[in-house]
């Protein structure tokens, strides 16, 4: 049994006992400190009352979880919206539609279906800081409770935001309607038994898309592992060629990752999900600047020609967004870091490796269903195939490995000591080490994990092989300051 308390949350398995596992007592202890940190966060006038959208995926352990979220919320005098089965991102839209003070998504995202989680949003729908988060945890582990009386007991409400969600998305000024309905495309979802059967076929409908639909029973008996990567996604590119699709298309259980499959079955790669949306977005601003006779920045406005992700994400970014004249900025691993970045440099689009795509004119997270709108967008603007598509893009290969160290002291001292040996390379350590090489466009990306005694190693380089190389020979170096 495992639980896991983070900042951005709480997740575990189901069963066992509190403290060891995700139990109706860990529930009930983390929704009650989100409470007394919501009033504190944004105060209000005695007797005003605070409301918080509840919304979750389609696991098995899901209306559990959400019945104790939303009896722990009005038993501390808060409204309930219950969203019933809602994406992620659709749980942060509603956030901000229905005026609330904040939010909770129950998913444990692409992890297996013995997992859920509690996600933790603010008033405007995004996730918490590192300190609000932390003092979450402070206050959870006090173990100190005050229930509200009966006469001030929170009342719940239900709304299905799904429509709202796909009319917003469609809404965008970036989703071309008209030529991706022009373009008769077919397409094959998978959906792995969650709330991607429910909203993604719908969004694809009202863009006059036909559309395919496997593990469609929103049960929550994931078909198979439910991280969206190439190995577990063989039935779906089996499926692209034999229903002659023009795309397949994986999301994960809450629909905020996103990968696509070619016409050919082969992976587009989830890497280059993002580089593909912020190439359409690019090419669309430089456009607009070019036929208007005004400068990239302005045709970008109210945002800046600027892009952002992690950096564990793909250097394909940063070339794509500098051909058409814009700014690349790295962030920390992990989606807020992301989106902190992103707000402080206004930009245009970002996101993370992983498929996650975040597009600011919708909102501050990550977004499948803008990501699928966005690259229908591309691809009808450029009538080429999936795989014609791909190899537009410059092309990178990441390789990930690991080093396991018996004693976790040495991790410091490991990527300390990495930094000064390649000094003469472009480092960044804002997340552990990273070292680009700069001339050869390649780069290795060492972090240390936060839950074991390990170093997490992602290199990129021109191929495959290269990339392993690259970082078997950072590795023989930290193995080297091992020995001393």
């Amino acid at each position: 049994m495992t639980l896991i308390k983070s900042i951005s949350g709480i997740r575990g398995t189901i069963g066992g006992a509190p403290g060891d596992a995700l139990t109706p007592i860990d529930i009930v202890k983390f929704t009650y400190a989100y409470c007394e940190k919501l009033r504190e966060r944004l105060p209000k006038p005695q007797g005003e009352r605070y409301t918080v959208v509840v919304g979750k995926d389609a696991r098995m352990s899901g209306e559990m979880v959400e019945n104790l979220v939303c009896g722990t919320l009005i038993s501390c005098g808060v409204d309930v919206i219950k969203a019933g089965f809602a994406s992620t991102p659709t749980t942060e839209l509603a956030v901000t539609m229905s005026h609330a003070d904040g939010g909770i998504i129950i998913t444990a995202s692409h992890n297996p279906r013995q997992w859920n989680a509690l996600k933790l949003l603010n008033e405007r729908g995004e996730f918490l800081s590192a300190a609000e988060g932390q003092a979450i945890l402070d206050c959870a582990e006090k173990g100190e409770f005050d229930f509200a009386d009966v006469e001030s007991l929170g009342h719940i409400t239900e709304h299905d935001f799904t429509d709202e969600h796909v009319k917003a998305v469609i809404d965008l000024k970036a989703v071309d309607e008209v030529l991706i309905r022009d373009a008769g495309f077919k397409v094959v979802v998978d959906a792995i038994n969650s709330v991607g059967s429910i909203i993604m076929p719908r969004l694809l409908e009202e863009l006059g898309v036909e559309c395919v639909c496997l593990n469609d029973e929103p049960n929550g008996d994931f078909a198979h592992n439910p991280e969206p990567l190439p190995k577990n996604l063989v039935s779906l590119c089996d499926a692209v060629v034999d229903e002659h699709a023009d795309l397949g298309i994986s999301v994960d259980p809450d629909v905020d990752r996103l990968a696509f499959i070619c016409e050919n079955g082969e992976p587009f790669v989830e890497e280059y999900t993002l580089v593909s949306v912020a190439d359409y977005l690019f090419s669309r601003v430089a456009g607009i600047a070019e036929a208007q006779g005004i400068s990239l920045e302005e045709a970008a406005a109210p945002y800046k020609p600027v892009s952002c992700s992690n950096l564990s994400s793909s250097r394909a970014l940063r070339d794509v967004t500098e051909k058409w004249g814009g700014t690349y900025y790295a962030a920390a691993v992990g989606e807020v870091n992301v989106t902190t970045k992103m707000r402080a440099e206004n930009a245009l689009i970002g996101g993370e490796g992983n498929g996650g795509v975040i597009y600011p004119a919708s909102h501050y997270g990550r977004d499948a269903m803008v990501g699928v709108a966005l690259f229908l967008s591309n691809l009808a603007a450029k009538k080429m195939k999936v795989s014609e598509l791909k190899k537009t893009y410059p092309q990178y290969f990441i390789a990930k490995n690991r080093i396991e160290l018996s004693d976790s002291a040495l991790i410091d001292k490991i990527l300390s000591e990495l930094k000064v040996v390649y000094a003469s390379e472009n480092i960044n350590d804002i997340d552990g080490v990273k070292i680009s090489f700069e001339e050869k466009k390649e780069w290795v990306h060492l972090r240390k994990s936060n839950t074991e005694p390990i170093i997490r190693i992602y290199a990129e380089a021109a191929t495959e092989e290269r990339a392993n190389e690259l970082a078997e020979s950072v590795i023989a170096v930290a193995k080297n300051i091992i020995g001393k």
